[in-house]
């Protein structure tokens, strides 16, 4: 039995780029813009699964009530933490920590930002809830609302990408991704 999950990131936010990692930051008008555009006339889902936090959650409410769907939140999908890093954008870290940012863009799980969360952790917390959602919902079309760096995992995952090319996977705001997923956690990409 396959699950069908359509990946949507959040849009543009408050508070700019960078690495907003778990900040809360809300939406602005054009971000709301980008994810009502993306959703236009895709679908249709039988439920909406989403981040808490509030740049995807809202969104993920306000349609499923437009829509009528069952909406839940799941913590074990947002983004990943960047501890000392967050809310820095990439130009003012190559100022202060170039050597350790070219680290982590080069191979992401063998660098952790100063107090953030270790990308192979991350990892197994994402795929996790992915499985859960799996046993729950296999036969179903999903909608999950997320963020860059839950997406690039999937994404990676599903093309069958070394873990060194992790960031290369590009997801600009308000992206709409189609995913397969089968038994075990295996994951295609659909066109």
């Amino acid at each position: 039995m396959t699950l069908y999950l359509d990946l949507l990131r959040h849009g543009e936010t408050e508070l700019g780029g960078g690495l907003r990692g778990s900040l809360d930051d809300a939406l602005t008008a054009t971000g709301w813009q980008q994810m009502r555009e993306a959703v236009q006339g895709r679908g249709p889902w039988d439920r909406v699964l989403s981040s808490p936090l509030q740049r995807c959650a809202r969104f993920a409410q306000e349609l499923a009530e437009r829509l009528q769907l069952p909406l839940s939140l799941e913590p074990d999908l947002q983004e990943l933490h960047f501890g000392a890093w967050e809310g820095q954008s990439a130009a003012a870290l190559m100022e202060t920590d170039a050597d350790d940012l070219g680290r982590f863009w080069a191979d992401p799980y063998a660098f952790t930002p100063p107090g953030g969360e270790p990308v192979e952790l991350f990892s197994l917390r994402v795929l996790g809830a992915i499985e859960r959602l799996y046993q729950a919902c296999a036969g179903q079309r999903v909608l999950l609302v997320s963020h860059g760096g839950v997406m690039r995992l999937l994404l990676a995952r599903a093309r069958g990408l070394p873990r060194q090319q992790l960031l290369n996977v590009e997801v600009g705001h308000g992206a709409l991704f189609r995913l397969q997923v089968a038994s075990e956690g295996r994951m295609s990409e659909e066109g």
